[in-house]
């Protein structure tokens, strides 16, 4: 199982972006999806985690800003970022959560919680 984000790129406050993780190697309808980040100097925190049925959970700096969406015949699961900020400069991660299945239901977003984690894509926002 592979998994590779991509979309990043540099955009000044304000701005918009749509990150992609592709998924190859396995179905994903039945487990739950997370986004992370990593700002330099910084540790990986959680920004939005999604379930198998539709459960989100995002963190309060993102919310009303970002949106997490997944399209499961295409096996990609999305993160669509507006109005960015410079605080919301960071390597952006998408991990799966294979263990459990659809025993395991979103209530928050840990990373500890996901098995398979991709690449990262770099966000930068400046002006």
């Amino acid at each position: 199982v592979q998994l590779q984000a991509s979309g990043g790129g540099s955009v000044q406050p304000g701005g918009s972006l749509t990150l992609s993780c592709a998924i190859s190697g396995t179905y994903i309808h039945n487990y739950a999806i997370g986004w992370f980040r990593r700002a330099p100097g910084e540790r990986t925190e959680a920004v939005s985690c999604n379930g198998w049925n539709g459960d989100s959970h995002y963190e309060d700096s993102v919310k009303g800003r970002f949106t997490a969406s997944r399209d499961n015949d295409k096996r990609t699961a999305y993160l669509q970022l507006n109005n960015l900020k410079p605080e919301d400069t960071a390597v952006y991660f998408c991990a799966l959560r294979q263990r459990d299945g659809v025993g395991f239901r979103v209530t928050n977003c840990q990373t500890h919680e996901y098995d398979l984690w991709g690449r990262g894509t770099q966000v930068t926002v400046s002006s």
